[in-house]
């Protein structure tokens, strides 16, 4: 969604101006030629409400065309004009075409309007207040209102900043963090699968130039997606599977130009708002912004895009090659740690780019952390991963790097490592009625995927002679693409000059923002205990890993002892009875730690006998605590011995309040047999990543 302060040139249009102050009724409406006569000290200080009108030369605007090209890329992402969208929307010339498009392109399918008559079916805007500004309430309300006159429902949001607004440095990303965050869960809360943004192929140039004056490899040199998919921090219950809820991002608008957004909005009479804190230098992509000007038009935009085009390629070769490592290497553990099969593997025929993302798909898999892994730590893991045995174990990226026990060294075991910064935090979920299911947007989206992988699949990248670039940096992929005459020594030459003009910006907020880093990293390690408790009945994620519930019942049945299942009654016995206060029992949930398997081996060793059906208590039968606790941890000794004492370490336990060991779901054991407890491993985010894009 760009916002850049860019008015309407003369030979574009004639635009009439409203400068849109905190109070509605204080308008004036200047009429503007060029955007040139407002400098920088003219700018208002807030944003600016546009209008286009035709001037007397202009020609019509071909709506046509966008609408065929616009339905074209919507086939592309697989997305039937049956299934629900959202649209990202801030009210500027970039989002307001697409909403033109959405709009135009649902009612052309056989989906109409509601059954209110006033808003088109299967269409919802989310328009963002970030509440940075004092006049920002009144905006939102303001490009509300313009959507509903679209026949677009719309859903305003005011963000919500827990932990204060955040600085000017770093205010764009923060306010990009929040504002996706707040679509996803709008998302979640209405069943939609599908979200649209308004990127263009001018935000593409500008994140290019940005990422090459940081060094950036092909990968990054790819851009944006047409596709991806975003998961949320929600998960959910539907059809009586646990589902991680994500959404699928699409950019439709990637091969339409800044130009065209301005002719669609004014080939539909449509009203727009400009940003003018967009034009401010202190923020790169403006920067950026400004320094490209006029030049993304004619040869420099295409052939800009072209080398572009070329990265995407590459960035298809890799993700191939990474899923097709993926699935012949990797077998992932129900206790939450994975195994990699060097052997099979074969690190050495594998070119260095593929490899390095391979080891970060499996490590951001494992650990749940979605930072990208550069720099020294990628050349580390890389080098671990070629040295066939490995004899040595590594922390890296969040994880536990060692030889699996047995293997010889031909096998890597890759585990969370709890003392890495993680996420610590426990969520409880959104379960749906039995009406709901009926509907679950989970099976939607997987449909939405499963149409556009047909897309995809005629894009292939067979061999690496078909991918240019690989393993090169930004400078080495410009020489080249030169080379190949993919660009020319002007646009080689300009590029270059952008990218030195952005570095020196760059190296002087490096060392601030490292040291931020490092700080805020040293203070997010996994607590002892999660601060809130776990009350029998509920179920919450754990380290964004875990699904973990529990609740008592006096009906058990058990696969450990032979016997029917049993009706019991509880005394205390010798050892204490975890469902004495029933009623006010909760549970605290927290990692393994060496003290767990202590105990369990120390119950085992309490005075006991091999015949279950001695531990009854006389006439009545009924057994203790004390008894069933020790014959539990009998026999998740057996299951334990089976993990490789690395990753014990991020199994999730249930104790009480007062510290003592309930429950080790993963290995069965469980101090009493009226606790029914559970954890099963459902990491947020697939290996792999999940579905994307580079068409």
């Amino acid at each position: 969604m760009a916002r850049g302060l860019v008015l309407c040139s003369q030979t574009r249009t004639i635009a009439k101006l409203s400068f849109f102050l905190p109070y509605p009724k204080l308008w004036f409406k200047p009429h503007c030629h060029h955007h040139p006569c407002y400098g920088p000290q003219n700018i208002p200080s807030a944003r600016v409400f546009c209008h286009c009108v035709s001037s007397q030369t202009l020609n019509l605007v071909d709506m046509a065309k966008y609408n065929e090209a616009f339905s074209r890329r919507m086939a592309m992402a697989g997305i039937k004009h049956h299934n629900r969208i959202a649209l990202g929307v801030s009210g500027g010339p970039d989002s307001m075409a697409l909403c033109v498009l959405a709009a135009s392109w649902k009612t052309e399918g056989l989906y109409g309007f509601d059954n209110s008559g006033k808003f088109i079916d299967g269409l919802f805007a989310i328009i963002v207040d970030h509440g940075l500004r004092s006049e920002s309430k009144d905006e939102a309300s303001l490009v509300g209102n313009r959507v509903s006159e679209m026949g677009i429902r719309c859903k305003i949001v005011r963000c919500d900043w827990l932990n204060g607004k955040p600085k000017q440095g770093h205010l764009q990303e923060s306010a990009r963090d929040m504002r996706y965050k707040i679509f996803q869960d709008v998302c979640m809360q209405n069943q939609i699968s599908v979200l649209l943004v308004a990127h263009h192929a001018d935000d593409q140039a500008e994140l290019f130039i940005l990422r090459s004056s940081r060094d950036s490899g092909v990968l990054g040199l790819a851009g944006m997606a047409f596709t991806s998919q975003v998961f949320s921090s929600h998960t959910n219950f539907c059809n009586n599977d646990w589902k991680n809820h994500s959404v699928l991002l699409v950019r439709p608008l990637l091969d339409f130009s800044k130009e065209d957004m301005y002719k669609i909005c004014q080939g539909s009479n449509q009203d727009w708002v400009e940003d003018p804190t967009n034009r401010s230098p202190l923020f790169a992509r403006n920067r950026i912004r400004a320094s490209l000007g006029n030049l993304l038009s004619g040869t420099f935009n295409s052939e800009l895009q072209a080398v572009i085009s070329v990265c995407r390629r590459t960035r298809i070769y890799v993700d191939q090659m990474c899923n097709s490592l993926i699935k012949q290497s990797i077998t992932v553990m129900d206790q939450g740690f994975a195994v990699i099969n060097l052997k099979t593997l074969n690190p050495s025929k594998i070119e260095d780019i593929c490899l390095s993302k391979f080891i970060s798909l499996v490590l951001q898999f494992v650990s749940q952390r979605q930072r990208p892994i550069r720099g020294s730590t990628s050349k580390l893991l890389l080098q671990y991963i070629r040295t066939i045995p490995c004899k040595t174990s590594l922390t890296a990226a969040g994880c536990y790097i060692c030889p699996a026990p047995g293997s010889k060294g031909f096998k890597a075991l890759v585990c969370c490592s709890v003392d890495c910064p993680l996420p610590s935090n426990a969520e409880s979920f959104h379960t749906f009625s039995n009406v709901e299911e009926k509907h679950c947007f989970s099976d939607e989206l997987e449909q939405i995927i499963a149409n556009g992988k047909s897309y995809s699949n005629n894009n292939l990248v067979t061999n690496s002679s078909q991918a240019q670039f690989l393993d090169m940096r930004s400078q080495s992929v410009l020489d080249e693409a030169r080379r190949l005459d993919v660009i020319s020594e002007s646009t080689h030459r300009n590029i270059i000059s952008f990218q030195r003009e952005e570095v020196s910006h760059f190296k002087s907020k490096t060392d601030e923002v490292a040291s931020g880093c490092e700080s805020k990293q040293g203070t997010e390690h996994i607590a002892a205990f999660l601060s809130e408790p776990l009350l029998p009945g509920q179920t919450c994620y754990f380290m964004n890993r875990f699904i973990i519930s529990w609740k008592l019942s006096k009906e058990i049945s058990s696969n450990w002892f032979r016997g029917e299942p049993l009706s019991l009654s509880y005394l205390e016995g010798d050892g204490h009875c975890c469902c004495v206060n029933e009623d006010e029992m909760v549970a605290k949930v927290r990692t393994m730690i060496d003290a767990d398997w202590l105990y369990l081996a120390k119950l085992t060793k309490l005075p006991h006998s091999d015949n279950f059906e001695a531990t009854r208590l006389p006439l009545t039968g009924k057994i203790t605590c004390s008894d069933y606790s020790r014959l539990s941890a009998k026999v998740a000794l057996k299951s334990l011995k089976s993990i490789p004492v690395a990753a014990r370490k991020s199994i999730p336990v249930l104790v009480d309040d007062l510290g003592r060991l309930l429950s080790i779901p993963s290995i069965g054991f469980k101090h009493c047999p009226c606790m029914k407890a559970s954890a099963v491993f459902k990491p947020r985010v697939p290996l792999g990543g999940g579905h994307g894009s580079f068409l």
